[in-house]
């Protein structure tokens, strides 16, 4: 009988998540994986491109806290401008955030897949090594309660709800093109 730790139910409990999400671009083209079968801007590329980056986000801030995650704002720009879709310029934080979302030119399915593999092995490092315990200040963003304190535990918590969340909508997304179920 193995006893298994905390962190190696946190690992265990990532790739069980990240396999269901993989699993709804099973056998899916390039242009499969960035078309848009609903009448969302969602498409399995970009699900999957999401929730790497968003996994790459907390893992960096379960170690380095909240300066891993910044939501600074052009000069003059707030975030009620922003909210409402007028402001003058946009920061490269949201121009990348809304990109994640579609497969972008010259992006392959494969090449995807691949980030976000390299991206769960780094995660999987810092969850064997980071003080579970350790605690971090969210970053100042107006989804974020101020004052909120997360541990790294919460945020690999956080990754393991985000990403079985997405791939909720992944397999309706794949069901949708072309009828295939991925669980």
């Amino acid at each position: 009988m193995t006893h298994e730790t905390e962190r190696d139910d946190l690992i265990a409990e990532l790739a069980v998540t990240r396999a269901a999400l993989i699993a709804t671009t099973n056998g899916l083209t390039d242009e499969q994986a960035g078309a848009r079968p609903t009448v969302s801007a969602l498409c399995l590329g970009g699900l999957v491109k999401h929730v790497a980056s968003m996994e790459e986000n907390w893992q960096r801030f379960a170690v380095d806290g909240p300066s891993a995650m910044r939501f600074d704002l052009p000069d003059g720009v707030t975030w009620a401008d922003m909210a409402a879709g007028t402001a003058r310029e946009y920061p490269r934080w949201a121009i990348d955030h809304q990109n994640e979302f579609s497969m972008q030119p010259g992006e392959t399915l494969a090449g995807v897949l691949a980030r976000y593999e390299d991206v769960a092995k780094r995660t999987e490092e810092v969850v064997a090594k980071v003080d579970l315990s350790a605690t971090h200040p969210l970053p100042d963003a107006p989804w974020n309660r101020p004052g909120t304190v997360w541990s790294a535990r919460r945020a690999i918590i956080h990754i393991i709800a985000e990403t079985a969340q997405h791939a909720g909508h992944a397999d309706l997304l794949r069901e949708t093109l072309d009828g295939q179920k991925a669980t």
